[in-house]
C-alpha cells in the first residue's frame, strides 16, 4: 500500500491516510486502497475493531486537485466508474461488521468529511473543522447525503450540505455528527482506550448483528422493523457467543472475548 499504512495490534486494526504532503486528499489510488484495507480487516479473525486515522496536520482536505482537473475531460461513463468507487468504500465502511471508530485530529473537508460520516463513532480535537463544502466550487454531497440525513436528519444535513458552512468539534458534537472531543495530547491514548473496551467487553457477532439492526430499521416501517427484530433476537440465541454469555453470566465469571 502507497498512500496508507494498515496496522494490527491488540486487536485492533489501524487504517492511517498517510498522504501528508497532499492533505490527505482523495484520489482513486487512495481510494482503492482503503478499500482493500477495510476488506482485509473484514476478513482478518484477529481484528475485533478498526481505527481510521491519518498522518499529518489534515485529516482529509477531500478530493485532490490533480483528479479535480482531471474530472473535467472524463466522459459520462468515466465519471460513473469513478462515482460508484467512492459509494463502495463509504458503504463499506458504513456496513462494515466491526466496529469503525475515527480519530480525526485535522481538518475533514468534502470528501474527507464524507469518511468521518460513514463511521460508526467519531473522536476528535477541539481544533478540527468540518465542512460539505462540495457547492462551493459548483458541485454536489451526493453519496455523503444519503448517509447524513440518516444520520442527523433533514434539517441539520439542510444547514450543512445546503451551505457548504465550516463548522467546529464543539458543533459538529452538538449536531451529533461527532461522538468526543478529546484533547491532542490525549486523543490517541482515549481512542485505544475505547477500542481496548470494546475488544475486551463485547461479543464480536452480537456487535456485528446489532450494527445490522442499527442500519436496516431505519429503512422499515415499525411493524416491519419489529419483525427483522424478533428473527435477528432468535438467531443470536443460536449464536456460540450467546451460549457462552449466558453460561458465564449464570455462574458468576468473568466472559473473555
Amino acid at each position: 500500500m502507497k498512500f496508507i499504512t494498515y496496522e494490527v495490534d491488540q486487536r485492533v486494526a489501524t487504517i492511517t491516510l498517510s498522504r501528508p504532503e497532499k492533505r490527505n486528499a482523495l484520489h482513486p489510488d487512495l481510494i482503492k486502497e482503503l478499500f482493500d484495507a477495510f476488506e482485509l480487516a473484514k476478513d482478518d479473525s484477529s481484528v475485533k475493531v478498526i481505527v481510521l486515522k491519518a498522518n499529518g496536520e489534515v485529516f482529509s482536505a477531500g478530493a485532490d486537485l490533480a483528479y479535480l482537473q482531471q474530472l473535467q475531460s472524463n466522459t459520462f461513463e468515466e465519471n460513473l466508474t469513478d462515482s460508484n468507487n467512492l459509494k463502495n468504500l463509504f458503504y463499506k465502511i458504513y456496513s462494515h461488521p466491526k466496529v469503525v471508530i475515527a480519530q480525526v485530529e485535522g481538518s475533514a473537508i468534502a470528501g474527507g468529511c464524507g469518511l468521518v460520516s460513514v463511521c460508526d463513532l467519531v473522536f476528535a480535537v477541539p481544533e478540527a473543522l468540518f465542512s460539505y463544502s462540495e457547492v462551493k466550487i459548483g458541485f454536489i454531497p451526493a453519496l455523503v447525503s444519503c448517509f447524513l440525513v440518516r444520520k442527523l436528519g433533514e434539517a441539520r444535513t439542510n444547514e450543512l450540505l445546503l451551505s457548504g458552512a465550516l463548522i467546529s468539534a464543539d458543533k459538529a458534537l452538538n449536531y451529533g455528527l461527532i461522538n468526543f472531543v478529546v484533547e491532542a495530547s490525549m486523543i490517541g491514548a482515549e481512542v485505544q482506550k475505547y477500542a481496548q473496551k470494546l475488544v475486551n467487553e463485547t461479543s464480536l457477532s452480537a456487535v456485528s448483528m446489532t450494527k445490522t439492526l442499527i442500519k436496516e430499521v431505519q429503512l422499515m416501517s415499525l411493524e416491519e422493523s419489529l419483525d427483522l427484530a424478533v428473527r435477528m433476537n432468535a438467531e443470536a440465541r443460536g449464536t456460540e457467543d450467546c451460549k457462552k454469555g449466558i453460561e458465564a453470566f449464570l455462574n458468576k465469571e468473568k466472559i473473555s472475548w
